[in-house]
């Protein structure tokens, strides 16, 4: 098939590395070439006629003017350490265990006003008489405390120290460099000093193709600490902690007539991290910034567009009230967007993005020192080749699913001189990105006939995304349960408790997912105790459906059931209220659909444990010490199945995809466009009779095709090796 040897590949350049930038430029079949954080691009790469990005990080633009007006710099609450009063008065210092580079304490807007204290042992408010805040100790001081209770303060921050900056600037070693500070765009003279710059630095940037921005407003949460052993004290991608400021909840209270409290955005110490039940509190907040940022980001975009040149915006950093599955995104008007990817869910969670044209995945290892963990990259004891090479692996699987149009790198280019091998692989990850891409020119890949929908307190304003990356969150079933699903050949949907409500289960959906711990966001908590929610799903399962639960699915306390569901996954867990209640007496089923292709010992990661069959209807497929790992059960004319956790892994994988068809009686489909080595996947392009056959390990593997009429020849794969074979 015809090969597109070039374009579609972003390289980042450097002034200084002229020769080596076109070099492999030329080796990579570049057509763009982009600036990074830290680095410049000189003459002899802007007029070297490829397209330029440049990438434009508005709110900490300009750092002299955010000195001048440090009363726009944006703000944050934080809550104290709790201290355990011994007498009638505590002292509190504030800042104490977090990183001072990082906050300033905000005295000018009222204390009394804008802080809160509480007895957190009684759970109430201190009267605002009884503390007082000392701006030169950094102290709060409660009277009238109550022996051995436990005080905790809520306060408003300004952000001295912008966060990536801050991140780059220690990562990468920038010594004396100045530190940047955030504007909050908030206000409206943060707003015409944003425009007037971006409109000067347009005019200034005649080469520029592509303004890159990166991103908007407002960073995820990150929360550094003073002590090394608690670096980072709270870090969530999705939580809206960053936009606290007076100015803007009077903004939101006129607009909405709901007053926001410290306590609204502390909550309990919880910071409505994304794991949690968002309240419709909170979701109006949510609102509130979307539409700011939409509408300010709108102005930003058009002026873009007035100079001639393209907009993008990277969806990792400043993307809070940003969100890409929100309604209102196409309002926006970006031409691409671009995102960080280490693994398939991530690039699904890109290339499911409407509303743009372009979407462009950056890939990883970044050309930095070290990784996000610390770990060596481009030094020594690094091996980024191999590092390129897993990453590839798993985000290849998802663009055979849904493609991308773009991809490229970010950092200092400088870094690969000292790995040949690397400059190598890169290459031929070109080359297959673009063959992976040209296939779905002809249309879309063969998908089996039953679609999934992921039942999550979000749905689908948070697609293929619980909070992060994998690595930062890798006890988290769901993400490991997003990482199967963004490769296997299945239609994905997400939908949330109130879309049941409101609209029922959508009628294309024969499979629903529900996977999370008990209260949190991605199991639904307290949505389970909404009989409307139990019934309609019920009934549906009952009319044919197929309900899949992993981990603490539908568990609420309430009623006599822990599992709302447990009709459906004839499961039940013992949390130590119902010892003295015997347990059915069960013997595992040897042999099921499901576990056909398990070679292994099942390997679920943290498993629930307490786990046992409610009846004798419920068919036992692996157990471990009493606890059942994996149920069946048919319930009226549909069928449920439990697992007690997930990993990815191939062999989990394919036991998903089998429990997925069996769930949806498609059982006939396991026959179709699949191969009989679970180390390797393949995917069936019909329009233009192109079969895609890959390795996703390192070893070598020799594998059939199972075509729906018949099983193909063997063909061996190298390690990683990727086969398009015309049908």
């Amino acid at each position: 098939m015809h090969q597109r040897n070039s374009g579609s590949f972003t390289l980042p350049g450097e002034a200084g590395y002229e020769d080596l930038t076109l070099e492999l430029a030329e080796r990579w079949g570049v057509d763009a070439i982009r600036d990074s954080d830290g680095t410049q691009l000189s003459d002899k790469i802007l007029s070297s006629g490829y397209n330029i990005y440049s990438t434009i990080c508005l709110i900490r633009s300009d750092n002299a003017w955010a000195k001048k007006n440090r009363d726009k710099l944006q703000q944050n609450y934080l809550m104290s350490n709790p201290v355990i009063s011994s007498g009638n008065t505590a002292t509190i210092d504030l800042l104490k265990g977090y990183f001072k580079e990082q906050f300033e304490i905000n005295g000018n807007d009222d204390p009394k006003v804008w802080w809160q204290v509480f007895d957190r042992t009684t759970g109430t408010e201190v009267s605002k008489d009884d503390w007082e805040y000392n701006s030169d100790t950094g102290k709060v001081t409660i009277y009238n405390a109550k022996p051995w209770h436990r005080y905790t303060v809520n306060f408003l921050v300004y952000r001295i120290w912008e966060a990536i900056s801050m991140y780059n600037h220690i990562t990468n070693g920038w010594g004396s460099r100045e530190h940047l500070m955030p504007l909050d765009p908030i206000y409206p003279e943060t707003q015409a000093f944003i425009l007037q710059y971006l409109e000067k630095w347009l005019r200034e940037h005649p080469h520029t193709d592509v303004v890159r921005f990166t991103s908007l407003f407002y960073n995820f949460s990150w929360f550094w600490g003073e002590d090394p052993n608690l670096k980072f004290r709270y870090s969530d991608w999705g939580s809206y902690c960053f936009t606290a400021a007076p100015y803007a909840m009077k903004q939101f209270e006129r607009k909405t007539g709901i007053r926001m409290t410290s306590e609204d955005f502390i909550d309990h110490g919880l910071y409505n991290n994304t794991h949690n039940i968002p309240s419709k509190k909170h979701r109006a907040w949510m609102d509130f910034i979307n539409d700011f940022v939409v509408s300010f980001g709108r102005k930003c975009v058009d002026l873009v567009h007035k100079h001639g040149k393209k907009a993008y915006v990277f969806y990792d950093d400043h993307w809070i009230g940003m969100e890409p599955y929100h309604k209102r995104f196409a309002d926006f008007r970006f031409d691409g967007i671009v995102k960080c990817v280490f693994n398939a869910f991530e690039a699904r969670k890109c290339a499911g993005v409407e509303g743009v044209e372009t979407h462009e995945l950056r890939l990883h290892p970044y050309l930095f020192p070290t990784g996000l963990q610390g770990e060596p990259t481009f030094m020594e004891g690094g091996n980024p080749t191999n590092d390129a090479k897993r990453f590839w692996m798993n985000i290849r699987r998802a663009l055979l699913r849904d493609p991308v149009q773009r991809i490229g790198l970010g950092g200092y280019l400088h870094m690969v001189e000292k790995f040949p091998d690397f400059i190598d692989y890169i290459a031929s990850v070109a080359q297959e990105f673009r063959l992976i891409k040209s296939l779905h020119e002809n249309g879309k890949p063969w998908t089996a006939s039953c679609k999934i929908a992921v039942l999550t307190a979000w749905g689908s304003l948070r697609s293929w995304i619980c909070s992060g990356h994998m690595h930062e969150n890798p006890n988290l079933d769901l993400n490991h349960v997003y990482e199967s699903l963004a490769g296997l050949p299945v239609d994905v949907t997400f939908i949330s408790f109130d879309d049941i409500r409101r609209d029922g289960i959508p009628k294309d959906v024969k499979v629903i997912i529900n996977c999370g711990r008990l209260d949190s966001a991605w199991s639904g908590g307290d949505h389970w105790k909404d009989p409307d929610v139990v019934t309609k799903i019920t009934g549906w399962v009952a009319a044919g459906g197929g309900f899949i639960g992993i981990g603490e699915p539908s568990a609420s306390k309430f009623s006599s059931q822990y599992f709302q569901l447990s009709h459906i996954l004839g499961v039940e867990r013992e949390i130590g209220l119902t010892v003295s209640k015997n347990k059915y007496s069960y013997q595992k089923e040897n042999m099921h659909f499901i576990f056909a292709d398990n070679k292994t010992t099942l390997d679920l990661g943290g498993e629930m444990d307490g786990i046992y069959a409610i009846d004798g209807e419920t068919a036992v497929l692996e157990a471990n010490n009493g606890h059942v790992q994996a149920a069946v059960r048919a319930f009226g004319k549909g069928r449920g199945v439990y697992l007690s956790g997930f990993r990815f892994n191939p062999q989990n994988t394919r036991m998903l995809y089998r429990a997925i068809l069996w769930a949806a009686a498609n059982e006939d489909e396991i026959s179709c466009w699949i191969t009989d080595n679970i180390n390797t996947e393949c995917t069936w392009f019909p329009h233009s009779r192109k079969l895609v056959i890959m390795n996703n390990g390192e070893e070598n593997e020799t594998v059939h095709v199972i075509k729906p009429s018949e099983k193909m020849a063997p063909i061996t794969l190298k390690g990683y090796e990727l086969q398009i074979i015309e049908i």
